[in-house]
């Protein structure tokens, strides 16, 4: 859309519900026509140019008084001005005056009504041309008169305050346009900040499709996770609510970074617990949904491996992940009112995987049998043993998902191993060649330490009681 249409919508909807006249080039045509049969002593054909160019000229004026710019309303400002030309057989100076009128209507038109009007005009104008040529065979003539002076002038009028009233739509629609910039960039920065809140499976679709939002759920199968941090309550009678703070911001913002990786849906946060889902609103088969959620929780498990690392040196020991997985129907969606949604999942199966997370130890994976049977050909588990749950009546079959980097030997990328006043972890995925040289010095300084302690320890024991 051109700038001019652009501000031609701009006026309309600011003329909406407001008087005013639209079409000042009548006023000039009611001028020329009352000049023109002044100028030829109001004969009859000069008579009758005036009433059928001011007649319609009035009512227009009358009509759209309180209405908007049309396209019917212009193209028949375009006649009544192409007839006036045609009948006075192309007066030079008095042409020129009301085809400069004709071309701006044309120019802020809309686009695609502008060949239509130009058509229009060059039509009306040979029509009226052959019926005044006919009915006044000797040519019209209005030089030597003050007729196209008056005209032109009052012309000039009408386009220095036609393009007078452009200006001020021009500037009237650069405040509001940066108005609109920055109510819109406060828009966004406000929605980015709230879809920190909310899961990107949910507000992208509304985002990109304004979708309508309501109570409503569904059925469905889902791979449900739930994990939370083992020891976590026992540090924090120990530590300040900073360094607690820190150490789970910390854990959240990786487990986060892990989660979003796999697809999977953070339906909430649970103290040191957070709760993930596969199957919904996005679902990739019953299967690879468990083998993504699996994926998911031995990529934390690793994870765990490093922030331990980085915990021990900073004086904080024993932190460890659980993680209990199982596959069932839940129903998910949008629950709560009209005026506060969350979009989450309620069932038996949320609370299977919930009590086989208090049942797993540190470290440890637990899946329940269903998960089991889709995960155990792409995953080494072990029977963990049947579990008398917590709001089950029979006891629960429970499999524990073993670290496939266990028996990979030399290929694992993992070493870690901990005694009392030993703890190795080694990390070969996020160590750099220039690192390796540096880590061999401290290897093999660790080393001698380690004989000459042994030494010292067998010395002191050969000694003579």
């Amino acid at each position: 859309m051109s700038l001019i249409s652009q501000l031609n919508t701009f006026v309309s909807s600011r003329n909406n519900g407001r008087q005013g006249f639209d079409y000042p080039e009548l006023f000039v045509l009611l001028l020329t026509v009352f000049l023109i049969a002044w100028n030829f002593d109001f004969g009859h054909s000069a008579l009758a140019l005036m009433i059928v160019i001011g007649v319609p000229s009035v009512m227009l004026l009358i009509y759209n008084y309180s209405r908007d710019v049309s396209f019917w309303t212009t193209s028949i400002v375009v006649v009544l001005l192409a007839a006036v030309i045609g009948a006075m057989q192309f007066c030079a100076v008095l042409s020129l005056s009301l085809i400069l009128m004709i071309g701006y209507r044309i120019i802020i038109s809309h686009p695609d009504n502008r060949f239509k009007l130009s058509i229009v005009a060059l039509v009306n104008v040979g029509i009226f041309y052959a019926v005044s040529w006919i009915m006044v065979p000797s040519r019209v003539s209005c030089a030597n008169t003050i007729v196209p002076d008056l005209v032109l002038l009052a012309s000039i009028v009408v386009m220095l305050w036609q393009f007078g009233r452009v200006y001020y739509q021009y500037v009237a629609c650069i405040e509001s346009s940066q108005q609109a910039k920055s109510r819109l960039g406060t828009m966004v920065s406000v929605i980015n900040k709230l879809t920190r809140f909310i899961q990107p499976q949910i507000w992208q679709p509304i985002v990109k499709t304004d979708s309508p939002v309501d109570v409503t759920n569904k059925r469905a199968r889902l791979t449900i996770m739930f994990s939370d941090i083992v020891g976590f309550t026992e540090l924090s009678d120990s530590l300040s609510a900073d360094n607690l703070a820190d150490i789970l911001n910390t854990y959240m913002h990786h487990m986060t970074g892990i989660a979003n990786k796999h697809g999977a849906v953070l339906d909430k946060f649970i103290g040191d617990g957070m709760v993930c889902f596969f199957g919904e609103p996005n679902s990739r088969g019953a299967r690879q949904d468990a083998l993504d959620c699996v994926a998911m929780a031995i990529d934390m498990r690793r994870e765990m491996r490093s922030l331990r690392q980085k915990w021990r040196l900073m004086g904080f020991e024993g932190l460890y992940v659980r993680i209990g997985i199982t596959t069932g129907y839940c129903h998910v969606g949008n629950f709560g009112s009209k005026s506060r949604l969350s979009y989450t999942l309620i069932g038996k199966e949320a609370n299977l995987a919930s009590r086989l997370e208090s049942a797993a130890g540190k470290g440890e994976i637990f899946i329940s049998q269903t998960t089991y049977d889709y995960i155990c050909h792409d995953y080494e588990c072990e029977f963990a043993g049947n579990f008398n749950l917590k709001g089950f009546d029979e006891p629960i079959q429970a499999w524990q998902v073993l670290d496939p980097d266990v028996h990979k030997g030399q290929s694992s990328k993992w070493v870690d191993h901990t005694l009392p006043g030993f703890n190795l972890h080694l990390n070969f995925k996020d160590m750099k060649n220039y690192d390796y040289q540096e880590i061999k010095s401290q290897l093999s300084f660790a080393l001698e330490r380690l004989e000459k302690e042994e030494r010292v320890m067998m010395m002191g024991e050969d000694e003579p009681k």
